[in-house]
């Protein structure tokens, strides 16, 4: 059987969480997100990022809090922005758009925006009211690039927002990812200051299911349950999120998964860095995306499962190797063994 290097969620939950929810499978509790363990991890979460007046929520998948968080931010004649790479964008069927809100996209060549990126449409768009409204900003950390903010970046970017009356909102599906590379220096506590709104995801770091969606700015917060439900997010079992997060987030398990998916996909990029392999973008966490010739391509098919990423000419395509939380020494070691001996 083929290894798999095409996502982070192939694999199941990690045993801890696996064992938390059997442990605790017989005892009853309150639905809708009320339960014990879903209280829990909230106030967990709330000291990571020290902000007491933030709220949690707790949906299924990263689509769904997309969906949910845009179309509870924006009034209807409103629209948001992102990178042309953003998920919302090219990875949705078109979810935000089905709520009734344009994405307006823009071309960056790291998948990251930076205010100089965002003036141009906020200047297009002022021939009011016969234009949608830019009102929400989208991005993510990391990128589907696998790129990463800096403190200094999203401090800039946050203040662009505040001064131009513009939500920030941070896809975090990779947070754990982007926070603990080895060129960060983004904090959690940071990333909630700066935001009006993010979220943590599990889905891709070693949760069955589920995305922690975190509001900072309380006038986002009213009646933002009314949409979780309406949206059917809202689980009568809710302590299936709930446990999950609780043992993700009490003894940091959810950046130790996060940064040891980093640690592998490093080794094979310094690997193939040391071969003078180029790539598409400079990643610093679980993707990267090196340029190979098709024949190495093929070769490494035979053993792994892989995205051709981008064609770049008759020769070379970019591939993406996406590592997990449980990635293993063996399936790297097996990569990186084909590497040496082609190249």
């Amino acid at each position: 059987m083929k290894f798999s290097f095409k996502n982070d969620y192939s694999e199941g939950g990690h045993p801890t969480i696996l064992q938390a929810l059997l442990r605790h499978n017989l005892d009853q509790q309150a639905g809708y997100g009320e339960d014990v363990y879903s209280l829990k991890a909230k106030e967990i979460i709330k000291r990571k990022i020290n902000k007491d007046d933030s709220e949690i929520f707790f949906v299924s998948g990263g689509t769904q809090a997309n969906l949910i968080v845009i179309s509870s931010v924006l009034k209807p004649y409103q629209c948001v922005i992102s990178a042309s790479t953003g998920h919302i964008l090219n990875n949705e069927t078109g979810a935000i758009e089905a709520t009734g809100h344009k994405v307006l996209s823009i071309e960056t060549p790291d998948g990251k925006l930076r205010p100089t990126d965002i003036i141009p449409v906020l200047e297009n768009h002022r021939n009011v009211p016969h234009q949608v409204m830019p009102k929400l900003i989208y991005i993510s950390n990391s990128t589907e690039l696998g790129t990463i903010y800096r403190t200094e970046e999203l401090e800039e970017l946050s203040d662009f927002c505040r001064e131009h009356g513009l939500f920030l909102f941070m896809d975090g599906a990779r947070l754990g990812h982007g926070l603990t590379s080895e060129a960060s220096d983004l904090t959690l506590e940071k990333v909630a200051a700066l935001t009006d709104v993010f979220y943590l995801g599990g889905t891709k770091n070693g949760a069955l299911i589920g995305e922690a969606i975190v509001l900072n700015n309380p006038a986002l917060q009213e009646d933002f349950a009314f949409n979780i439900k309406q949206k059917g997010a809202l689980l009568a079992k809710g302590r299936l999120l709930g446990i999950q997060f609780l043992e993700l987030m009490k003894d940091d398990l959810y950046f130790d998964l996060a940064k040891h998916a980093n640690q592998q996909a490093m080794k094979i990029k310094n690997t193939l860095k040391e071969r003078g392999v180029a790539f598409l973008s400079d990643t610093y966490t679980n993707q990267i995306f090196p340029v190979l010739s098709q024949h190495l391509i093929d070769v490494l098919s035979e053993s792994f499962e892989f995205y051709v990423w981008k064609k770049m000419d008759d020769q070379f395509s970019a591939i993406r190797l996406i590592t997990s939380w449980n990635t293993s020494d063996d399936a790297v070691n097996h990569f990186i063994e084909i590497i040496e001996r082609e190249l």
